[in-house]
């Protein structure tokens, strides 16, 4: 967003200190933890803190992230940063996109999930196409109701059946663009290096440290 003059409003720094990482989910806490470790970040998950989960009203992967973000900072009074992500398949129209986690049931069951995007698919007849993207929304907001949000996307496409067990939710049926394994195949170090968290990451690290 720019003034009158064209200049862009300054992006708020984030200092070295105890971080609250907005999720409940281990492999988000854990992915975005490596990713801050050679910042002077402290991280702390939300779930350890003991903050309960919003509903994730908004409409867009960004909306949410923010919420979730703003509600960790505002309770924990530390500056918290969420993610809001998914998958999006482009013979379902972008879904499952913002209710990705939400296609996993109660139970968090991505070997389900993973079936019924699959199913779905396939569904749709031979001519449906396997294409696929992954966002990555990140917000970081502080305790006085400041936020500052970015988002990444890596391309790709499903294949079936789901391959490797690292990684987390529908990493094992997705293969990135120029890649022969999937993010459930791939060690952790080379997914960092491009994945859609990384992208996003990137972009906040720029801007914020």
């Amino acid at each position: 967003m720019s003034d009158d003059f064209g200049q862009e409003q300054a992006i708020r720094k984030l200092g070295p200190g105890k971080l609250v990482i907005a999720s409940h989910n281990a492999g988000k806490v854990r992915e975005i933890g490596e990713l801050l470790m050679s910042y002077g970040i402290e991280t702390v998950s939300a779930g350890a803190l003991d903050l309960p989960e919003p509903d994730e009203t908004g409409t867009t992967f960004i909306a949410n992230a923010e919420l979730k973000a703003l509600q960790a900072a505002d309770l924990s009074g530390l500056p918290a940063l969420a993610d809001d992500s998914g998958l999006c398949v482009d013979a379902l129209n972008g879904d499952p996109g913002i209710f990705s986690a939400r296609w996993a049931g109660l139970d968090k069951d991505f070997r389900l999930a993973m079936q019924t995007v699959w199913d779905a698919v396939e569904a749709k007849g031979p001519d449906a196409g396997h294409d696929a993207h992954f966002v990555c929304a990140l917000a970081l907001a502080w305790p006085d109701g400041h936020v500052e949000a970015f988002e990444g996307r890596v391309d790709g496409t499903l294949i079936w059946p789901p391959r490797g067990d690292k990684g987390f939710g529908y990493d094992p049926m997705f293969q990135p663009l120029g890649h022969e394994i999937s993010f459930g195949e791939m060690e952790p170090e080379k997914k960092h290096a491009m994945s859609h968290r990384a992208d996003a990451f990137a972009k906040l690290v720029a801007a914020v440290f």
